[in-house]
């Protein structure tokens, strides 16, 4: 066939580049049924009827079609095949069915990953014709219904999530917390309750999900009882916020796990406490605690804090002093860890994308699809999470091991 080609080098349809790609998918895509359908027809050739008449042969082709493909439109001709035989069992005709190209079939599988991943990351459902029109070359199956079907699974996605099995993987530190964000809940002031683990390898994993309120022990305490009915193991550590009725159900649900609390939300409270001209060197010395060498400057930190600000804004220094110990907790793990288990930031990065959608979307509807929504988002972003700094030293740390100062303290062999 003839195209006429324009000095830019586009044709009528687009670009002569996406003509070839378009062509030769189609081609290969039209091989591919051929040879699908002759093995099928060659596989029963010896099935014959009385009269000798195969059972099973080709017959003519199916009428034209276009595909949606992330090549683009494709008009696809299916070959058919006329297949006599019949169930023993049942009675009813047996059927030939492609595994490449089913009969109900209009667009490629990854276009369906694609719309509701795209809506995900905030692409209204009205803006898919415009938007994906022009890279795929029609508008077929674009439609917000279709985006709408793919993302009624989610909920159900997110249910499946919440009842795995947890049994057989090891979560060596825990992040908790609870992200308010502008979807649809069961109460105006409930919040997204999250649990991301980091594994024995080193990989972080979305542990749990749900529902509830930062300040309610029991609703804590029901996620982390459900997380150990389903097999979860008690982690050596975990990183919450000060505030949060987390610690009271970690107490109750895995008494032996430490506490770390949360550096970000503690330098916030601290500050909060302080006039506005203080808060700057303030924020310094809180730093200096954080970043020390090793616990013992760090509680030389906290000394020097006290003293600064201990006249002067006693209940400062209460707030400080009382969660010492929790608040200086990370320092006893590897010192490759240390920024990651100081704070709750890998929570908080991954809700920066979840806000981005919930902004976008002004409502997910009903709790189960606001829930399902954010579940989609941060299984996206899971992907690309980064793995804690030295991810051999996470087996260590659940084996037992001993570090001081951060560094891995080996067994000194007694002298005979």
């Amino acid at each position: 066939m003839l195209t006429v080609i324009n000095d830019d080098g586009s044709t009528r349809d687009g670009s002569l580049l996406d003509d070839i790609v378009r062509e030769g998918a189609r081609r290969m895509l039209a091989t591919a049924l051929e040879a699908e359908v002759n093995a099928y027809v060659a596989e029963f050739a010896d099935e014959r009827d009385e009269s000798g008449r195969r059972l099973v042969v080709r017959n003519g082709h199916h009428q034209p079609r276009k595909v949606t493909t992330t090549a683009g439109a494709i008009e696809v001709k299916a070959p058919r095949v006329n297949d006599k035989r019949t169930d023993p069992d049942t009675g009813q005709r047996k059927r030939f069915s492609s595994t490449i190209l089913p009969p109900w079939a209009r667009k490629s599988p990854k276009i369906g990953e694609v719309l509701p991943l795209l809506y995900l990351h905030g692409l209204s459902s009205g803006d898919f014709v415009p938007a994906l029109e022009q890279f795929l070359g029609t508008s077929a199956g674009l439609s917000p219904a279709t985006v709408t079907r793919l993302t009624a699974q989610w909920p159900a996605d997110h249910t499946a999530f919440q009842d795995r099995d947890l049994s057989a993987t090891d979560y060596v530190y825990v992040w908790a917390d609870g992200v308010h964000l502008r979807v649809r809940l069961d109460q105006a002031k409930a919040c997204v309750l999250v649990l991301i683990g980091v594994r024995a390898d080193g990989t972080k994993e979305l542990i749990a999900l749900d529902d509830g309120y930062r300040e309610s022990g029991e609703t804590l305490a029901g996620l982390l009882r459900d997380c150990a009915r389903r097999g979860m193991r008690a982690p050596v550590l975990a990183v919450g916020d000060g505030a949060l009725g987390f610690w009271k159900a970690l107490a109750e649900v895995f008494p032996d796990t430490r506490e770390q609390r949360c550096w970000v939300h503690k330098t916030a409270n601290v500050l909060d406490a302080l006039p506005k001209s203080a808060q700057p060197a303030a924020k310094r010395a809180i730093a200096d605690i954080y970043n020390a060498e090793d616990k013992e400057y760090a509680r030389v930190a906290v000394q020097a804090f006290a003293a600064q600000y201990g006249a002067k804004y006693p209940k400062v220094v209460k707030r400080l002093s009382d969660d010492e110990e929790e608040l200086l907790a990370f320092f006893d793990f590897p010192a490759e860890h240390w920024i990651h288990l100081r704070t709750t930031n890998p929570i908080e990065s991954t809700f920066a994308t979840v806000r981005l959608r919930t902004r976008v979307a002004k409502g997910a509807g009903s709790r189960a699809a606001a829930l399902g929504m954010v579940f989609k988002l941060i299984e996206s972003a899971q992907a690309r999470w980064r793995g804690v700094n030295a991810p051999h030293l996470v087996a260590l740390v659940r084996a037992g091991a001993h570090f001081e100062r951060g560094v891995l303290v080996e067994r000194q062999d007694r002298a005979a």
